[in-house]
C-alpha cells in the first residue's frame, strides 16, 4: 500500500518546533499534503502535545536554549509514548552551539530520522564535512559511507538529501534521483520535508526505511511537476506551484516517476 495514500487516508497529527522562518511554509505544506500540522513550543504543553502527537519532528533552525528545552521535553514524551521522532539539525557544524545542540539532542532523545544535509548529517555524527551557514559545503568524504557511519553510531535512520538523497539504517541503503535544484533556492524546502518525511512515518508501521525513502521520492517529483508547469518563471512561481503539487501528486505517479536505487555493497 502507498505510504501517501494512507497519509491522505489518516491524516496523521504531526507536531513541530521548527524555526520561525518556514513555520507558515511548512503547516501549509503539512495541509496541502493532507496532514495535520500542530505547531506547539511553550514548555507548558509541548509534553501533552508529543504524547497525542502521531510524529514530532524538531527543528533547530532558529536556535536558543528555550527551543532546546521544548525539544528535550517533547522529544522525551514522544519517546515514553511511542511517537516517531524526526529530527532537523539546521546548521549543525556552522557554530559550535548548533553542533553541541544537535549532539545532545541524539544523545537525550531516541530518533527515529535524521533528516537533514550531508554536512548537518556528518557534523551531527562527529564527522567532519563544511558547511557555509546551513548550507553544504562540497565537503571531502564518501556521502554514502559517512551516512552509514551515522546511521549505525547514532542508532537511527538517516535521511541525507543532496544532488542524489541517501536514505539508510546503516545497513540497507536507497538512493533517490528525484527532485530539482529550484528547491535549493525555496528557503525552508529542507524544512517542510522533514515535516514530510515525520507525515509519512507516522503511518509507515514497521516499515520506516520504505516510509521514509518514499517521502523523499514524492518531494521529488512534487519539485519536477512544479518546475515543469512554472519554467522561466523563476523561484516564487515555483515555490506556490509546488504547495500545489503536494497536493496533486498521486499515489500511482509516485509508483511510476520515483527514481530509486538500492545500494550494493562492491564485494
Amino acid at each position: 500500500m502507498s505510504y501517501l495514500k494512507r497519509v491522505r487516508e489518516r491524516n496523521p497529527l504531526v507536531h513541530n518546533i521548527t524555526n520561525l522562518v518556514v513555520a507558515n511554509f511548512t503547516a501549509n505544506g503539512l495541509l496541502t499534503l493532507g496532514a495535520s500540522p500542530f505547531m506547539a513550543y511553550a514548555h507548558e504543553e509541548v509534553e501533552d502535545v508529543a504524547r497525542i502527537a502521531d510524529a514530532v519532528m524538531f527543528n533547530i533552525g532558529t536556535l536558543d536554549e528555550n527551543v532546546v528545552q521544548s525539544i528535550l521535553l517533547a522529544g522525551r514524551s514522544a519517546n515514553a509514548n511511542g511517537v516517531p521522532v524526526v529530527f532537523d539539525p539546521v546548521g549543525a557544524g556552522a557554530t559550535p552551539y548548533r553542533t553541541e545542540t544537535a549532539q545532545t539532542v541524539m544523545k537525550q532523545v531516541k530518533v527515529d530520522v535524521l533528516r537533514g544535509n550531508m554536512a548537518e548529517i556528518a557534523n551531527t555524527a562527529g564527522e567532519r564535512w563544511d558547511i557555509k551557514g546551513v548550507d553544504a559545503g562540497e565537503g571531502s568524504g564518501d556521502a554514502l559511507e559517512i551516512a552509514r557511519r551515522a546511521a549505525l553510531k547514532l542508532g537511527c535512520i538517516v535521511a541525507a538529501t543532496g544532488k542524489e538523497d541517501i536514505v539508510t539504517d546503516g545497513t540497507a541503503v536507497a538512493l533517490i534521483g528525484n527532485g530539482h535544484p529550484l528547491l535549493a533556492k525555496v528557503t525552508g524546502a529542507g524544512c517542510l520535508l522533514s515535516s514530510v518525511v515525520a507525515a509519512f512515518l507516522a503511518v509507515g508501521g514497521e516499515s520506516k526505511l520504505d516510509a521514509v525513502t518514499e517521502a523523499l521520492a514524492f518531494y521529488g517529483i512534487a519539485a519536477e511537476n512544479a518546475f515543469e508547469r512554472t519554467a522561466g518563471q523563476g523561484p516564487g512561481s515555483f515555490q506556490i506551484e509546488f504547495i500545489n503539487q503536494l497536493a496533486s501528486v498521486s499515489p500511482e505517479t509516485v509508483n511510476e516517476r520515483k527514481i530509486v536505487r538500492p545500494w550494493k555493497q562492491s564485494t
